[in-house]
């Protein structure tokens, strides 16, 4: 099987998590999700509790962590204090090693600007209407319509301003993606179904 790599970006509650496993199935892929937290943490030295708090938060002055470098690790070569970019850098490198070692799916978390260099790379996004991403939100967090409205929201905002900052790209815009995909139209196993044909395609599989 070829070594390709296959950036996933989604709206929450539009069944990306599901595609994106599907999809490493069929390409014989490591998923990488909250994978790469555990990544990150390994190769900087942190413990993943921490990497998760800072999870897909953009990095402005206002927002350093100013966390003190722990003394078993000494001299970095990011400093003694970590900022959020400093944790962004650490997991920017993780995906870079993952990517460099084996066919991936990565969900999220910039993978697509972070990999720009590298062959074989298609980037995805997955939406949904907001019905369908609402019943689905509502249903695994156990919320009403309304409040798993205010959460999708919520949280596609922090998403957004994470990547918009960090990579200088519009999150959601088709023009940064290679394929854009409605879920909610198909259904999440044709949804995969129709990604996989287009990856076959796109490297002749």
């Amino acid at each position: 099987m070829k070594h390709i790599i296959i950036n996933v970006g989604r709206q929450v509650g539009a069944g990306g998590q599901e595609i994106g496993r599907m999809l490493a199935k069929d390409f014989e892929a490591k998923y990488y999700d909250r994978e790469l937290l555990n990544l990150a943490a390994k190769e900087s030295g942190f413990s993943e509790k921490f990497f998760k708090q800072n999870d897909e938060k953009k990095g402005f002055l206002r927002g350093l962590l100013n966390v003190q470098t722990p003394h078993f690790m000494g001299g970095n070569l990011y400093g003694s204090n970590f900022s959020q970019e400093s944790l962004f850098k650490f997991q920017s490198d993780a995906i870079q090693k993952a990517a460099s070692e084996g066919s991936c799916v990565f969900m999220g978390r910039c993978a697509d600007y972070i990999l720009r260099d590298f062959e074989n790379v298609v980037n995805v996004f997955i939406t949904a209407s907001m019905d369908f991403r609402v019943d689905i939100v509502s249903k695994v967090k156990q919320l009403d319509a309304e409040q798993a409205r205010k959460l999708i929201e919520h949280v596609e905002a922090r998403r957004a301003q994470y990547y918009n900052y960090y990579t200088g790209k519009k999150w959601g815009a088709a023009e940064s993606y290679d394929l854009c995909v409605d879920a909610s139209l198909l259904g999440l196993e044709e949804t995969e179904k129709l990604i996989a044909d287009f990856i076959r395609k796109r490297f002749g599989l």
